[in-house]
């Protein structure tokens, strides 16, 4: 029998890169794995002939010297068990008779931590050679209040399991963003062939909140002053996220969109393990039809004015 030539077998030149000699080994592996054909007596020959060609060329002392002596060294034999006792005369081995076991990681098949369950959907089978396929992911919906996603808390999420309406109970992280998705662990579809079951990918949709806005990990609330507050300074309660109310001091002379910081009182922010802030953004309100007398002293407090836009432009 003629020497293989581990380059053809893969596919690849002599010149070819560590990366493409994987790549091509990956391919050609995954095309001919024996739970991918059960059955095929030829592919898995020609599984064993490309495991044989990759524990060389795909060892870079190896292929050094493979490349210089060829499959057979003096006084050896072909590797993978062809030609006498004790099968391959590299000292390695390359397995596939009594030649020894390959030395290859299954990770260098299935692209490092995937598999055979990433292969092929599932835990690989027993007794049958066939491998248990995974139960399909489940994609649903849910909207959620706006503290509910600020805070934390539970909602009930009906779907269709089973031929039949479930009702879950699913726990809400606190400062979850909209467009979230929560994985539910084997909430799925059940698998057909012995295997997990899929899971849950739920879609979080936060609803607006009458009076709050999220930027962030912060909060801000738009506060109404009246003229009078923002020029001499007042005390306002304002709400907070917790549904507590605090008092905030507007100094003297406010103008609107001034920003006042409740350090703390924003979402929790995982990146930092603290909380955010609340800002409550002033916004000084006129009214639209005074009373004369009202309108009588801005008319005064006019004549005293300066002007603001002076030498901005």
């Amino acid at each position: 029998m003629a020497d293989p030539d581990y380059y053809q077998v893969l596919g690849i030149s002599r010149q070819a890169s560590a990366d493409e000699i994987k790549k091509a080994y990956r391919k050609l592996a995954r095309e001919n794995h024996p739970d991918a054909k059960p059955d095929d007596k030829s592919a898995a020959k020609r599984f064993q002939e490309v495991q044989d060609a990759y524990a060389v060329v795909g060892d870079e002392e190896k292929r050094k010297q493979y490349d210089q002596f060829g499959t057979t060294f003096p006084g050896g034999r072909v590797p993978g068990g062809q030609g006498g006792p004790g099968g391959g005369g590299f000292p390695w081995g390359t397995g596939g008779g009594t030649g020894g076991e390959v030395p290859f990681d299954i990770n260098d098949l299935f692209g490092g931590g995937e598999g055979l369950e990433g292969l092929f959907g599932g835990r690989a089978g027993k007794g049958s050679g066939r491998a248990a396929r995974r139960g399909r992911d489940v994609q649903a919906e849910v909207r959620v209040p706006f503290t509910t996603a600020a805070l934390g808390g539970t909602v009930d999420v009906r779907i269709l399991q089973n031929g039949r309406i479930e009702t879950l109970g699913v726990r809400i992280p606190a400062g979850v963003d909209d467009g979230s998705v929560i994985r539910l662990s084997g909430q799925g579809e059940p698998s057909p062939r012995g295997g997990a079951a899929g899971d849950l990918l739920l879609t979080v949709h936060v609803d607006p909140h009458a009076y709050f806005r999220r930027e962030a990990s912060n909060i801000l609330l738009d506060v109404p002053i009246t003229p009078a507050e923002a020029v001499l300074g007042a005390k306002v309660e304002v709400p907070t996220l917790d549904g507590e109310k605090v008092v905030v001091t507007i100094p003297p002379g406010t103008s609107s969109g001034m920003k006042l910081r409740l350090r703390g009182k924003g979402l929790p922010n995982k990146a930092t393990g603290s909380s955010g802030d609340q800002f409550v953004v002033v916004k000084i309100v006129v009214p639209r039809d005074p009373p004369e007398t009202l309108k009588s002293l801005y008319q005064q407090a006019a004549a005293l004015d300066t002007n603001p836009r002076a030498g901005m432009w």
